[in-house]
């Protein structure tokens, strides 16, 4: 991550300090100077507010001149050079106050993102410490160990990660993004409670957060309800081609992290103390039988009935609570424990998250994010991308609120029920905010070295792309 965060930056400052401020062709007549705005790298894409200077240069002595009106793509700027034909740079669209404001603006946004989850945080880690003290990770654990088993050789069956991160992986399976991010933490420290090598990821950290970057979106609400906001004729139609895409991204992302970790060795490879596991019996299979049955049926009801979502959320928090009641648990005293964990856990992060978020805006305000678009264009178009949707599919693993907001755009730019929309709502749905969510959960337990959590995660988001449009096309 290293590499990643200072190769961002430096890129960003370079690449601003290259661009400087693009000129645009203008005609002076009278007291105003016309311009229209060219679609260039970065800058440029940025229109100019009015009321913002200028400066218009004329024979090549400039004069100062002031936004008065913007229309399209066209300024006009009063100045008082001479008429004639003339070259306008706006100061909006100077690259490195564009670079510098975006880095001050991110580092707010971060810690208003890390407060943001502390509610949430407090909330679900207060309620999940009420289920671990009547036993429910471990039956949980119990319900999935033939799959655990084979995927974490290096975690204990009956420990504690197991549960929670299955209880991370379900959030994410139903669209609960609030109740994921603390589940998933909690399932860090656990599995931090095993690393003898503090400060270096494990194996099954680094494959936990594949799967869940990666994880098989069964209910992608977020653009199910903008695709109907925009009129779909069948908002919900990028369901299935968002199941088969994220399930061929998580198993690409599993193989990822599996074939990876031989090349970065790490704790739990050279240690050669992994637990000795039972066998496993038919009759354990059952559990997770009907916990499958359990979930198509809730999916099942969800897309029957549009108003089912509303009943997950406290679905989920009366259960922990009748279930910590139901086993003797004093459930008062148990979840203040587990919150007083929530709220540190969410101040910790707050670094980790500045650091990423800050690198990421730099470097999509420098206009280097548009200079790599067009660069892999023909590559993009070889193994068919659209064009249209490759600036997402580059944005996506960096930037979870920018990468929406273009979806969004995509869909309203295009049409619900074309099929960039599609593609792109497919994407979105299929694809993680890895850089995001690695800063988070290896923060949230002072991981910095990742070992191969940076490739895999990217090998998973490609593999997330070319599977979007595969499916799209098919289906």
């Amino acid at each position: 991550m290293n590499y990643v965060f200072a190769l961002l930056v430096t890129l960003a400052v370079g690449f601003a300090a290259w661009t400087g401020s693009p000129e645009h062709v203008a005609v002076v007549e009278g007291t105003t100077a016309t311009a229209t705005i060219e679609p260039k790298f970065g800058p440029a894409a940025v229109l100019p507010k009015v009321d913002s200077n200028a400066s218009v240069e004329v024979n090549g002595t400039r004069y100062e001149g002031r936004v008065v009106s913007v229309s399209g793509t066209v300024a006009t700027i009063e100045s008082t050079a001479p008429a004639g034909p003339a070259v306008v740079r706006f100061t909006d669209q100077y690259a490195m106050k564009l670079v510098s404001d975006a880095a001050l603006e991110q580092a707010k946004k971060s810690v208003e993102l890390a407060i943001g989850l502390i509610g949430a945080m407090t909330l679900f880690l207060g309620l999940m410490k009420v289920v671990e003290a009547g036993g429910g990770l471990d039956l949980v654990a119990r319900t999935i160990r033939p799959i655990l088993i084979k995927l974490f050789p290096d975690v204990p069956s009956g420990h504690p990660a197991m549960g929670a991160m299955v209880m991370n992986i379900a959030a994410n399976v139903l669209g609960l993004g609030n109740a994921a991010t603390p589940f998933g933490i909690r399932a860090m420290q656990e599995l931090d409670t095993l690393n003898k090598h503090k400060g270096t990821a494990t194996n099954a950290m680094v494959l936990f957060l594949a799967i869940n970057t990666s994880g098989v979106a069964v209910l992608p609400t977020g653009m199910i309800a903008v695709r109907a906001a925009l009129g779909a004729k069948n908002p919900a139609s990028i369901f299935s081609t968002t199941l088969a895409a994220s399930f061929v991204n998580t198993v690409v992302a599993v193989l990822a992290a599996k074939l990876l970790q031989r090349l970065f060795r790490g704790p739990a490879t050279e240690d050669g103390d992994a637990p000795v596991h039972e066998p496993i019996r038919l009759v354990e299979f059952v559990p997770l039988t009907l916990a499958t049955a359990a979930m198509f049926g809730l999916v099942s009801w969800v897309y029957a009935d549009p108003h089912a979502t509303y009943w997950i959320i406290p679905g989920l928090i009366g259960g922990m609570i009748v279930f910590g009641f139901a086993r003797g648990v004093k459930v008062y005293e148990s979840f203040v424990e587990g919150a007083k964990d929530g709220f540190a856990s969410a101040t910790r992060i707050i670094p980790y998250v500045v650091a990423i978020l800050v690198a990421v805006g730099m470097f999509r305000a420098s206009g280097a994010m548009e200079l790599l678009v067009r660069g892999i264009q023909p590559f993009s178009r070889a193994v068919g991308i659209p064009p249209e949707v490759l600036p997402l599919a580059l944005l996506r693993p960096l930037s979870g609120s920018g990468a929406f907001a273009l979806t969004s755009d995509i869909t309203k730019t295009y049409g619900p029920d074309s099929f960039i929309a599609n593609l792109a709502g497919t994407m979105q749905g299929t694809t993680e905010t890895t850089f995001y969510v690695l800063s988070v959960y290896f923060g949230a337990v002072g991981i910095t070295k990742y070992r191969h959590a940076v490739p895999t995660g990217l090998a998973s988001d490609l593999s997330g792309v070319l599977a979007s449009v595969l499916f799209v096309t098919l289906l």
